[in-house]
């Protein structure tokens, strides 16, 4: 339980969450795994970071229980701070990120592979962001780099989800294969990434970032703002409580 890493080929990093039963992380979880990507990224024998999970989904987003717990906002602020953490330590990884996809991608886990630098996902992965259902805001940003903007805000405003296919027929997701093959999809397109210079592939990734349209830190900080402001109104609450059923 937790976030591992191992080497399962030359130049390459693999990434594993493994939060059962759900992958919904908490506080600590997104710190772990902000520091295992950027641990990887710093490896000079590292060309490429597979980040996966093990379990039902790659990702649910923040552990709502941890929030419910709290009667204060100490959980929410760590949560904010965790994914903001996780999602920047994705995209300023030195190298390209590759994430591995299957079952529930959802909150969290649009901003984790919003970010990355390719997604290779199985057949059964579903995208998408339940946010209004939970009484939080954030992430809108992430899906955006994934389908197109007026698609972005019916998903977002509808809590609805795309599938692997849609978003492949979309650009986003590089590969859709069955849920088998998904690992060995995802390190072979790392293996190719790996055979580049691994002081260019460095110098490609920083460039490349460099001239993004969007600044996705600041614009995810500016969403998390509405988020705590939600809290504080109370509106979050009565929602979360209710999974958006009220």
């Amino acid at each position: 339980m937790g976030v591992s890493t191992s080497s399962p080929d030359k130049g390459i990093a693999l990434v594993t969450v493994d939060f059962p039963p759900v992958n919904a992380l908490p506080v600590h979880g997104w710190y772990e795994l902000a520091d295992a990507v950027r641990a990887a990224g710093r490896d000079a024998e590292v060309r490429c970071v597979v980040l996966a999970a093990a379990g039902r989904g790659f990702n649910a987003g923040v552990d709502i229980k941890e929030m419910q717990r709290d009667s204060g906002h100490a959980a929410l602020i760590g949560a904010n701070r965790g994914c903001y953490e996780a999602f920047a330590a994705v995209y300023e990884c030195e190298v390209p990120v590759v994430a591995a996809v299957h079952g529930f991608c959802l909150g969290g886990g649009i901003g984790l592979v919003g970010n990355a630098d390719a997604i290779v996902a199985s057949e059964d992965a579903v995208f998408g962001l339940p946010e209004l259902d939970r009484g939080a805001l954030g992430a809108a940003t992430h899906l955006a780099r994934l389908v197109p903007q007026h698609l972005m805000r019916a998903l977002y405003y509808t809590s609805r989800t795309a599938t692997a296919a849609e978003l492949h027929a979309h650009g986003s997701v590089w590969k859709v294969v069955p849920r088998t093959e998904l690992s060995a999809a995802a390190l072979e397109l790392a293996a190719e990434i790996a055979k580049k210079d691994g002081t260019l592939i460095r110098l490609a990734k920083a460039a490349i970032n460099g001239i993004d349209p969007v600044d996705v830190r600041r614009s995810y900080r500016f969403e998390q703002g509405f988020t705590f402001e939600a809290n504080l109104s109370g509106v979050a609450d009565r929602v979360r409580d209710t999974f958006g059923k009220a």
